[in-house]
């Protein structure tokens, strides 16, 4: 790394006088006013362009990346009224006017930087590739059709093209392999151009070195347009013995030779960008971690650092595709959703919107905190399965998304997977309204209890559960309206699950039978944790032979899974042991089993029972041996008394001071020690 910048230092201090002045007068035509273009997907679709060209040729060995997204009205132009397409024509014209007369080639190309003027140096290379890209697709495209297509014979012949280009392919491979190279040399700008320069030191040598032969290699790659625009031009404005003479070698030559020269500027240019790049990022890391231990006013410094085009609007409003800046997200709650592009599935993701924006009491909340989708792909670079996954499923998200999430900078990964040791699974870190991480993942606690987590810190979780039972509005409250309301009417509440449609059958035309003889009890099937089309298909059984409100729908049964292993895992990071993570465990595991099973209860009350599928049904069969009891112990105590038996008959010993109130005097109280009927006594005070 060390021989590399010497020989970089070396090349500056020994580079001739014409490239210093040629430098400085760059420079002199260099005036931003702010306007960014995407040039890296711009880059992409010229790409697109050589690729389909070359192949036309039939030229082998020339590999231009081949994407869909390759309309140039979906390329971003901010900062600028005019269209990208206006612009492309009048960088085209420009070159085509001054390919036209005679003149010095080196006076031709500096016109086209006063044209470009206001343009960042990565967005004044691809226009220009760009330009000819559009003008040699066109030639090559009429060339392909005109065999086959009467409208584009007339065309061809009206332009006077060559019909016949086999004596051509020298200056075609020659011309495709500038183009290539061009294009190597423009990723190489386009990624120095994307670096946050504000954290390379300021006597940073090899910035400074960088930045002469970023500013020599686009004066090359624009001079080179113009000698391809020519050579193009040629076909139609010499005579056809003059295009298949000796010039085309000659052609072939001047085409070779601006492709080595620009090769040779690659070999240097992409050394000193990547050193740029290590510098650059390391500065960067080292200043998200020096973050943590200072007091912010807010939160835009540290999102301006994890965010790139801070200057460009680098997030996105999912639900209406509007360009977002880090300003919108000042003194707000900020909640980054990372994982895979493909990661979030569906049920994920409807669970996490129905427990946020979906969600009753976020009404409340909306302006207080804000989602953001950060997709991570699974290696250094995108594949287009990721890119093409993370655009879907950014469409129809009502959250915030990064809009470029390629442009994520490797120190800002580096940092995600390191400090917040992101391991490839999703994962809800919170910032608080300074910036702070208050909680390294939320996701659990907000798919468990939604906005009621709210501001989602760690603290927060561990209040949540410390006065928390497993109950039935913990398990189904926030899953189903018709659910919630019996949670709220206090009804007896029987969840069951299984695979097995013989046992479900059995279950509910036993449950029928009761209640025709005066049981009082809702129940809901669950499915299972591998729910599957074996349960898809039970579902529409039991909507078919029973009353369809005694099963959830296929997605909110996935939503029940979902936030009973978020609990469980919630609950793991509170305590090794408690009784609801023993509860919790015990439903999971009798689930696992692929055995039948239920728990019955009652709202907010944790007197829950579970048992197996064979103890319901054998409890079920004998009903009149303790369904009186119902009425005076409830029917989850009249169960376990039917289950477990007090040892002693009568009322129990214990001793319980209840305020009085006509329900309880007139009612049966039950010990919670015993669960056996307490003797009553009134004492006055």
């Amino acid at each position: 790394m060390d021989l590399l910048k010497s020989q970089s230092l070396c090349l500056l201090s020994n580079s001739t006088i014409q490239d210093d002045i040629l430098m400085k007068r760059l420079l002199l035509t260099h005036d931003p006013d702010g306007r960014w273009l995407d040039s890296e997907t711009m880059l992409h679709a010229v790409g697109n362009i050589m690729f389909h060209a070359s192949s036309t040729q039939g030229i082998p060995g020339l590999h231009f990346t081949s994407i869909s997204k390759d309309d140039i009205c979906e390329i971003e132009l901010l900062g600028c009224t005019e269209p990208v397409g206006s612009i492309i024509r009048k960088v085209s014209c420009l070159i085509t006017s001054k390919c036209s007369v005679e003149g010095d080639i080196n006076s031709k190309t500096m016109g086209l930087f006063d044209l470009l003027e206001n343009y960042r140096w990565d967005a004044k290379v691809v226009l220009v590739i760009a330009a000819f890209a559009a003008k040699y697709g066109e030639f090559c495209g009429l060339v392909q059709l005109y065999q086959s297509n009467a409208l584009a014979v007339s065309v061809t012949r009206l332009k006077q093209l060559p019909m016949d280009l086999r004596s051509l392919k020298p200056r075609f491979k020659a011309l495709s392999l500038l183009v290539k190279t061009m294009m190597d040399v423009a990723k190489c700008i386009i990624k120095f151009e994307s670096l946050p320069i504000l954290y390379a030191k300021q006597d940073s040598d090899i910035l400074h070195v960088t930045e002469f032969h970023i500013y020599i290699a686009v004066y090359w790659i624009t001079r080179s347009i113009f000698t391809c625009f020519s050579q193009v031009t040629e076909f139609t404005t010499k005579k056809h013995e003059q295009v298949y003479s000796d010039s085309t070698i000659l052609a072939a030559w001047e085409l070779s030779s601006l492709a080595y020269r620009l090769s040779n500027i690659y070999n240097v240019l992409k050394g000193e960008v990547d050193l740029c790049h290590q510098e650059i990022g390391g500065n960067l890391h080292n200043r998200l971690l020096s973050l943590t231990d200072e007091i912010q006013n807010d939160n835009q410094e540290f999102l301006t650092l994890l965010f790139p085009m801070k200057d460009y609007l680098p997030l996105k409003d999912c639900s209406t595709q509007e360009k977002i800046g880090v300003s919108e997200l000042k003194k707000k709650i900020v909640v980054l959703l990372i994982s895979k592009p493909e990661q979030l599935t569906l049920e994920q993701s409807l669970l996490l919107v129905q427990q946020t924006c979906d969600h009753p009491l976020n009404e409340e909340l909306r302006d207080s905190y804000k989602i953001i989708w950060i997709p991570l792909p699974s290696s250094d670079g995108w594949i287009d399965t990721e890119e093409t996954s993370f655009e879907i499923l950014s469409e129809f998200l009502p959250w915030y998304a990064i809009r470029k999430p390629r442009l994520l900078s490797s120190a800002v990964v580096k940092y995600i997977k390191e400090e917040w040791n992101y391991k490839e699974e999703p994962q809800m870190v919170v910032l608080d309204s300074n910036g702070k991480v208050i909680n390294s993942n939320a996701i659990d606690m907000i798919k468990i209890w939604g906005p009621r987590a709210y501001p989602f810190s760690a603290s927060k979780e561990a209040e949540l559960w410390q006065d928390e039972n497993l109950t039935m509005k913990l398990l189904i409250d926030d899953i189903n309206p018709l659910l919630a309301y019996w949670v709220k009417e206090g009804k007896d509440l029987c969840l069951y699950g299984s695979d097995n449609l013989g046992w479900i059958r059995q279950f509910n035309d036993k449950i029928e039978e009761l209640k025709r003889q005066g049981l009082q009890l809702e129940t809901i099937y669950v499915g299972t944790n591998q729910s599957g089309e074996r349960v898809k298909e039970i579902m529409k059984t039991l909507a078919t032979e029973y009353n369809p409100g005694n099963s959830l729908l296929f997605t909110k049964s996935q939503f029940f899974w979902l936030r009973l292993e978020s609990m469980r895992r919630s609950k793991v990071r509170q305590t090794s042991s408690d009784q609801v993570l023993a509860d919790l465990s015990a439903l999971l595991d009798m689930n696992e089993r692929n055995e039948g099973w239920v728990m019955i209860g009652r709202g907010s009350s944790s007197d829950i029972i579970r048992l197996q599928g064979r103890q319901i049904m054998e409890c079920l069969d004998k009903y009149a041996e303790w369904g009186d009891n119902v009425e005076t112990l409830g029917l989850v105590d009249a169960i376990r008394n039917f289950l477990q038996p007090p040892s002693v008959e009568g009322p129990c010993s214990h001793s319980y001071l209840v305020h009085s109130s006509r329900a309880q005097i007139e009612g049966t109280v039950v010990c919670d020690v015993c669960k056996r009927p307490m003797k009553k006594y009134a004492v006055y005070a």
